[in-house]
């Protein structure tokens, strides 16, 4: 199904009145303009500046605490859900503003989908259900097509051929790296422009982790990745950009070659050698 039968399908119309040419610069998916957060008084991000090209896959790399999981948590609106969290600045997604006042955090959700670090299938689902519960929570009631959409998002995360003869057992019942890949398939099935992944393979052993890997290098023909990761290894195989962060700030952004073997900042190049961290 095309993005468009299925933006029509939800009644999905993004809104012109938070578009900003300054913004929607060709070749970039999202742009992170001023953006801060705090926790209660504890400021967690501090004024970030940056851009993401369009079908690539973005790294997000640093030390525990240094603001990855509320940086990504807050370009989809996510970080408004925890008690005391408040943000400051521009999220554009297609030159599109997301905390305009104008935009639906609903929309937000279906255009940013998000893999958590732990595999987190709908415990009392089947697989078929845990892909399409998305859909029908959408409204979208035609059989017809949530059979497709599921199918199609299960092929795009590399799990249909594994599991297309048991589709009515417990999403629950397969194995760790099946279910990760299950979740990423439920993102899918929304059909995101974004995918944002929180550390997706750190629960998961070594064959599991390759999977998902050479699954987000096929992904990104598709969409856009962005990913949270503290192995830096993954890091340098998967992206084509990374950030560096630390202490709330993005300390260095680039290509992923420069970042790894030519590094601008010296705590960026004491930080990939392993000097600290």
């Amino acid at each position: 199904m095309s993005t468009e039968e299925y933006a029509k399908a939800i009644n999905y119309t993004p809104s012109s009145s938070s578009l900003s040419s300054d913004t929607k610069r060709e070749g970039y998916k999202v742009s992170v303009r001023n953006l801060n957060s705090w926790f209660g008084s504890k400021q967690a991000l501090k004024n970030i500046n940056f851009d993401v090209k369009e079908n690539t896959v973005t790294a997000l790399i640093g030390p525990s605490g240094c603001g990855k999981t509320t940086l990504i948590r807050c370009l989809n609106r996510m970080n408004e859900m925890t008690p005391g969290a408040t943000v400051k600045g521009s999220v554009y997604l297609n030159g599109i503003d997301m905390y305009a006042n104008s935009v639906d955090p609903v929309i937000i959700k279906r255009r940013m989908g998000m893999v958590f670090q732990k595999p987190n299938p709908f415990p009392t689902m089947s697989i078929y259900d845990n892909v399409a519960a998305g859909l029908k929570l959408n409204g979208i009631k035609d059989k017809a097509m949530i059979r497709e959409i599921v199918e199609e998002s299960l092929k795009g995360a590399a799990l249909w051929d594994e599991v297309n003869d048991e589709l009515g057992k417990p999403g629950l019942s397969l194995s760790g790296g099946q279910q990760q890949r299950l979740c990423i398939a439920r993102a899918l099935a929304m059909q995101p422009e974004v995918l944002l992944m929180d550390e997706p393979t750190s629960a998961l052993d070594p064959i599991a982790s390759a999977k998902i890997e050479e699954l987000m290098n096929g992904l990104k023909t598709e969409l856009t990745v962005i990913i949270v990761t503290h192995n830096m290894q993954q890091a340098a195989r998967v992206s084509d950009y990374t950030a560096f962060m630390y202490l709330g700030e993005v300390v260095e952004y680039g290509p992923t070659q420069q970042i790894f073997k030519n590094p601008q900042k010296e705590l960026t190049e004491r930080y990939v050698s392993g000097k600290f961290g």
